[in-house]
């Protein structure tokens, strides 16, 4: 009977599930790749809707609750709807600074550093953009990341963790060569956007943006910034406006009647279009930007 208990034991904990909460899509995508079977992932966020004010929902606390790694955008992303949901979870192991806690922020280089935090600036985060990860280049620090983590968390499968990370990075370099060759060959790299969502990809090849729809981040846009933007946009011969999911279309589809502009609606994370895998995901931002 011993030896029984004993075999039915082993076989669990040689065969555990790591449970994985990622707050957003993208990263939820590249854990699973890492982890594998070894994992299981719960993405919080839903990713058809404004990534900083995700609703606290009772059933989050309870996934959080359960999880052994959470694993977060991080630079500010978060701070309007985690806090109070990892408060009320009482899990000590996904705490701030706990093993089980991943800031995927901190293994990227973060643009657009604030030199001053102000709400006069608007909604500006004080690490940086936290929108990297509609950089097809940031998904490979944060896969690394992860699989260090989950050797931390779960050193019995280390070595596994290490292969297919070893095995995504080579695919997702393959990827990036065609993904590479194919931007190379847009033409007309002007644009506007509604929030800065896509900073990342734009400064990567080389787009210039010539204004947002928000004044400010985070703030509505007013009757006065929208007629400068037009005029904007007319001087300097910008047709493309690059507009998100989750904020409201009415004032991208006046500017662009009044400058003859196109309104083109771009994915922040996985999932927030018709994309299921992080190939989709990318390729359909660079379908749209590169029109």
């Amino acid at each position: 009977m011993k030896t029984i208990l004993l075999t039915v034991l082993l076989t669990n904990f040689l065969f555990a599930t790591v449970k994985i909460d990622t707050t957003y899509t993208t990263a939820g995508a590249i854990a699973q790749k890492i982890g594998g079977d070894l994992v299981h992932v719960t993405v919080l966020g839903s990713s058809k809707y404004d990534p900083h004010f995700i609703v606290p929902k009772p059933s989050l606390i309870a996934k959080l609750r359960q999880a052994d790694l959470l694993i977060i955008n991080g630079a500010g992303l978060e701070l309007g709807w985690l806090p109070p949901l990892l408060r009320a979870a009482n899990n000590a192991k996904i705490q701030n600074g706990a093993k089980g806690f991943l800031d995927l922020s901190h293994y990227v280089h973060l643009i657009n550093v604030p030199t001053t935090v102000s709400r006069a600036f608007g909604d500006v985060h004080a690490q940086g953009n936290p929108h990297y990860t509609t950089d097809p280049y940031a998904v490979l620090p944060m896969a690394k990341a992860i699989a260090q983590k989950l050797s931390q968390i779960d050193p019995q499968h280390a070595a596994q963790y290490e292969k297919n990370l070893k095995k995504f990075t080579n695919g997702w370099q393959d990827y990036l060569q065609k993904f590479d060759a194919n931007m190379h060959t847009c033409k007309d790299k002007k644009v506007v956007q509604y929030h800065p969502l896509f900073n990342y990809f734009l400064q990567r090849y080389n787009y210039k943006i010539y204004g947002t729809i928000e004044p400010l981040p985070g703030i509505a846009p007013s009757s006065k910034h929208t007629l400068e933007l037009i005029n904007i946009m007319r001087d300097n011969g910008v047709k493309k406006i690059l507009q998100d999911v989750y904020h409201e279309k009415k004032t991208a589809k006046f500017i662009a009647s009044k400058t003859g502009a196109k309104v083109l609606i771009i994915p922040h994370d996985l999932g927030a279009d018709s994309s299921t895998t992080l190939q989709e995901f990318y390729n359909n931002i660079a379908k749209k930007v590169c029109q």
